[in-house]
Formats: C-alpha cells, structure tokens, sequence
C-alpha cells in the first residue's frame, strides 16, 4: 500500500519538517508528501475550488481517500490502525491523506473521503498536522505489528 499525503502550503525547512522526515524514515510504507499551492490571492470560495483542484489531480484512481477535517471523527491510535487493517486487507494500493488549506477542505472532497479525520477539537497550525499524521501512520504500523511502540 502506498501512502500520499496531500498538503495545501510549502513547508520550510524547520523543526515541523525535521519531525516530518523524522517519522517518515521510521514507517516501513511508501510514503510522499505532495504540496500543492494557489499563489494567487483569490476570495475564498475561488481559493477553495482551486485547491480542490490541485488536490485532485494529485489524487490517483481508485485511491481511498482520507480527509483532515475538523468535522471528522477524532479516532483512537487503535481504531485508526484498525482502518489500516482494513485498507490492507482488501487490496488497497493507494491510500490519500488531505491537508487542506486555511479554509480547509471543499466540501466536495469531504463527500468523495472514505474518512474525514481529526486530532482533537482544537486547531492544530497545517504545518504541524503533517508530522503528526506521519507519527500516527508509524503508530498504525507498530500497532499492526504487536510492536510495543504503542501502550494501551
């Protein structure tokens, strides 16, 4: 299973993206992470679609997708390995994370996910969901893995 991460926004090099890498190196699926930026300063509902259209085309067919979305559920480590589990089993081959930008997904992707996800009730800074979506991703694999990476 080959796992994408698909993030509105160009991260610098920093600490966030030195944790990115960081847990990247360690999960044992293939992993990207694809940016996709609209430079041009469109009202919001334009920028939105644009984005939506930037993420989709980075989408391959038949891939499941999974959104970050403040209305998703906020899923136990456990519970999201168990998603992972799933995905493996039936064959996945392309598994899609998305970041969205400042005003988030359009709602048109949130329809088209498999799952809407979220790390609690706050808001977390973009450029932070992305580290700690690769921790949860390794998490997930130790998990399946009976490794004791994770405690109950």
């Amino acid at each position: 299973m080959k796992i994408r991460i698909v993030a509105v926004g160009r991260a610098r090099r920093g600490p966030e993206q030195e944790l990115f890498d960081f847990y990247k190196s360690r999960i044992s699926w293939p992993l990207d992470l694809i940016e996709v930026e609209e430079k041009r300063p469109l009202p919001v509902d334009q920028r939105i679609q644009r984005e939506d259209e930037l993420i989709r085309a980075k989408i391959p067919p038949g891939a499941v997708i999974v959104g970050m979305d403040e209305t998703g559920e906020d899923p136990t480590s456990r519970k999201l390995a168990d998603h992972f589990r799933k995905w493996e089993d039936a064959g996945t081959a392309d598994l899609v994370f998305l970041i969205g930008g400042a005003d988030g997904l359009s709602d048109g992707l949130k329809r088209d996910a498999r799952l809407l996800i979220r790390f609690g009730r706050v808001t977390w800074p973009h450029m932070l969901v992305r580290p700690m979506l690769a921790e949860q991703i390794y998490r997930c694999r130790q998990i399946l893995d009976g490794h004791p990476y994770h405690r109950d």
